[in-house]
């Protein structure tokens, strides 16, 4: 093991003034309205918006769990990060929609589409997702990797992962409760090439120690494979394909989460170039981060390295293998992916509290005010996140495994919902909530059974429930829910054309497809080309 040197706690340090740089611009740069403080004064570019969309979705459960994953089941779990083109469907499909009707969160959208009611319960649902995966999983994780790096395993009679994770939570919330979307924009610009780069010199020094591509895939065998046999335990290809993409959609065309980045542009055009952006990214973490678990199996297996647990993959690598400096540049990436993906996380829970609950029921509330309790809601969201770590321990063992476990059975009924709403105006508002409601309370059915599974009788309907591959079930509860609600619209009123107006494609105005088509040149087709082109190319490569 190298040990952390002066040089690299020097690189930390300098990484750090620099963010103690965003936070001072942030208490000088006051927010004006819940617009500036939430959407950035809806008035950003391209650049900045794909690089928050990657930063955002790039944090700990990339650096810990999906390299995790690689160590332990190769390249199973890469479907869910070849999904630049789901990106791309965000800027050239749904963006349109969201963007020209200005809207601060999915859930207001869906209020407009469907009804006061579906907004409320798919705001509900997101900050129960947000508790059970995103803030639980980062905080998480984020304790793992810097005790393992560091090398620390107590301080002040304290466990340092408790320490290194609450850090991380309080200096995130510094600039993020100050500065609002504006300084979560700015931040992510810095912190992605960091989180590049530091991810590319773990990828080309373990590349080189385990002696190259070939012997990579020769210690690996079938697990380089993304098709898996149809009666495969975990990864059948079939629910491979299926769960990942109905995932997919839900998060990254309709989840707040993401979405916000595309609703902070100031126009159409650069929305859609900064899905663009982003998709090229997302082209990287197969390789900077699923790469590397696999490295550290295969060097586990050359003996020469000890890989203690797959989620401890990453940091492993770090520890054993970067020379002084160079480590601290590497510990700078995963810090900045670990703060950028809690700030988004922040700057969302704020905004779907406040936006869909508090000023939906106290609409009188000054806009000072209403920041203020966005910042007292992302402290509740963050204390159940950490009460629910040592259950969400005990659910899976793999950390990424965890993540699109509790997603399948999220996804599922929002993604039905969304995608019927935009591409049919013949879904009724009472086929709407239906959906939400039934889609949510079946996956928590089966998450709560799924922590119980020990004490169910065998033979009974709960445990096969359970025991159903969590890839099949959730195609299944998705064409379920689909089902649920084209059969709800045939019996009940459909929304009127005034309400739709706008919001789905058969009702879409002149002005608005002018609009549209005005900001559309040559060149978003062709880099839109090239990704689905490079996306392609993985999948042979890897079949």
């Amino acid at each position: 093991m190298i040990p952390f040197s002066g040089l690299d706690w020097a690189v930390l340090g300098l990484f750090f003034l620099i963010l103690l740089g965003v936070v001072v611009w942030s208490f000088m740069e006051k927010e004006k309205d819940t617009t500036d403080y939430f959407l950035a004064g809806r008035n950003a570019g391209w650049l900045v918006i794909g690089a928050s969309i990657f930063a955002s979705n790039i944090g700990s459960e990339h650096l810990v769990g999906l390299s995790g994953a690689g160590a332990q089941t190769g390249m199973a779990m890469a479907h869910w990060e070849l999904q630049s083109w789901i990106i791309i469907l965000l800027g050239w499909v749904f963006a349109p929609f969201y963007w020209s009707a200005k809207v601060y969160t999915m859930p207001e959208y869906l209020e407009r589409r469907y009804s006061s009611s579906s907004r409320t319960f798919l705001s509900f649902i997101s900050l129960v997702s947000y508790v059970l995966t995103k803030v639980s999983v980062t905080v998480y994780a984020g304790g793992v990797v810097l005790k393992t790096v560091l090398g620390i395993d107590s301080l002040w009679g304290i466990d340092f992962f408790w320490i290194a994770a609450m850090g991380l939570v309080l200096i995130t919330g510094l600039y993020t409760v100050a500065g609002g979307m504006k300084a979560i924009l700015v931040t992510s610009v810095i912190q992605t090439p960091i989180l590049i780069l530091g991810s590319l010199v773990i990828l080309f020094v373990g590349m080189d120690k385990v002696g190259g591509m070939e012997e990579l895939e020769r210690i690996n065998a079938e697990r380089m494979s993304l098709m898996r046999p149809l009666d495969d335990p975990e990864f059948p290809w079939l629910g491979v394909i299926g769960g990942s993409i109905i995932i997919g959609l839900w998060y990254w065309c309709t989840d707040q989460y993401i979405v916000q980045r595309v609703l902070t542009a100031k126009g159409i055009q650069a929305a859609r170039r900064g899905t663009i952006f982003a998709g090229y990214l997302k082209l990287l973490p197969v390789f900077i981060f699923l790469f590397p678990g696999m490295i550290a199996y295969a060097l586990h297996e050359q003996g020469q390295i000890n890989l203690a647990s797959a989620d401890q993959a990453f940091a492993t690598l770090v520890t054993e293998l970067l020379p002084s400096g160079i480590k601290g540049i590497v510990i700078g990436g995963l810090i900045a992916a670990l703060m950028s993906s809690l700030a988004s996380l922040f700057n969302s829970s704020a905004t779907l509290f406040t936006i869909d609950f508090y000023k939906k029921y106290k609409p009188q509330s000054s806009e000072q005010h209403l920041v203020k309790v966005g910042r007292y809601a992302t402290v509740a969201v963050v204390a159940l996140g950490i009460l629910w770590i040592p259950i969400m321990q005990s659910i899976a063992d793999v950390l990424y495994e965890y993540l699109q476990l509790v997603q399948s059975l999220i996804a599922p009924g929002i993604a039905a919902v969304f995608l019927l709403g935009v591409f049919s105006r013949k879904i009724t508002p009472a086929a709407g909530i239906t959906g939400l409601v039934a889609g949510f309370v079946i996956g928590m059915t089966r998450l709560v059974l799924t922590i119980f599974e020990d004490s169910l009788p065998e033979g009974s309907i709960w445990l096969g429930m359970v025991d159903l591959n969590w890839l099949y079930f959730c195609s299944v509860l998705f064409i379920a829910i689909v089902l649920l609600v084209i059969g709800v619209s045939f019996f009940t009123r459909q929304a009127s054309d005034e309400q739709v107006a706008g919001l789905t494609y058969g009702s879409i105005s002149k002005e608005q497809r002018a609009e549209i088509k005005a900001g559309i040149d040559k060149w978003d087709i062709i880099h839109t080309v090239i990704i689905l082109g490079i996306t392609a190319f993985i999948y042979v490569r890897f079949w």
